[in-house]
């Protein structure tokens, strides 16, 4: 079923919970990535780490071979900000930033999430930021929620949510160009997210809806440049960019967070979540 406003798809509560199943796929790589974060690990061997876990599970990477691209994650280190491609050549060191991005397919339904992890030591500065874009993303998925249960929440609700707590926060670039998107039986659906503007715009927050809310930051200039390869985007002054995601189901009765393990239960205020999370 897709509702009137764009082509965005609802799904009944029976398939988002299968999105909760692909989402837990997500989340597991992810802490295992997590922990192998360390200097000398090349973004290939994460790469391996996620590809495996997933499979493993009887899921399919959403990436791999999405548009041609060849990999299970996209592993973007300092000023890479998103859809930069895993290499063996590419070893990280201590005090780097790498947001992981991971998505996968299970029983046809999606889970898309990422996290931006220190490499060993970082500069207060860049862990700082690291939390400033997380408390961002939770902004966004709390505002989603009480505009899911009020009933009169709008999509730009999301987006302004995410840029007042950037805004509170410091300055810091809101990358203009990329942002979230509605996923379930594809990827990438209807409707965009950016991560700025206005409240009260676009299409009303409904039950049915999943969407990806994933902000992205940088600590100099948001302008932004996409490399020869086709994928990589960098921004164009070389400031370090982070980049978190997660996949948020509406239910009747609340929200879910699918690629978080908890469900968001230790981030969100229970009243927004359903009682399925």
């Amino acid at each position: 079923m897709r509702s009137a406003s764009l082509e965005i798809e609802l799904k009944t509560p029976e398939q988002l919970v299968l999105m909760r199943a692909a989402g837990l796929v997500v989340a597991r790589a992810l802490e295992l990535m997590r922990a192998a974060v360390v200097p000398g690990v090349s973004t290939a061997d994460l790469d391996a780490i996620a590809e495996q876990c997933i499979r493993s599970a009887g899921a399919v990477p959403s990436f791999k071979g999405y548009h041609g691209y060849p990999a299970s994650i996209c592993a973007s280190v300092n000023e890479q900000i998103v859809h930069a491609i895993p290499s063996p050549r590419q070893v990280l060191a201590e005090g780097d930033l790498i947001s992981l991005d991971c998505g996968a397919v299970l029983d046809g339904w999606h889970g898309d999430a990422a996290i931006t992890v220190g490499v060993g030591e970082i500069k207060p500065e860049l862990a700082r930021m690291v939390a400033v874009v997380e408390d961002a993303m939770w902004a966004g998925i709390t505002a989603a929620g009480r505009g899911l249960r009020s009933g009169q929440g709008r999509l730009t609700d999301i987006s302004h949510a995410i840029e007042v707590a950037t805004s509170r926060a410091g300055r810091y670039g809101i990358v203009r160009g990329y942002g979230g998107h509605g996923i379930g039986t594809a990827m990438h659906q209807d409707p965009h997210i950016n991560n700025y503007g206005r409240p009260g715009k676009g299409p009303r927050l409904v039950p049915g809806m999943a969407l990806a809310i994933e902000p992205m930051l940088t600590f100099g200039s948001p302008a932004t440049a996409e490399l020869a390869d086709g994928w990589t985007v960098v921004t164009r002054d070389r400031s370090v960019a982070v980049h978190v995601e997660h996949t948020v189901a509406f239910f009747p009765d609340g929200i879910w967070v699918t690629t978080a393990a908890d469900g968001g239960r230790g981030t969100l205020p229970a009243e927004l979540l359903t009682a399925r999370a």
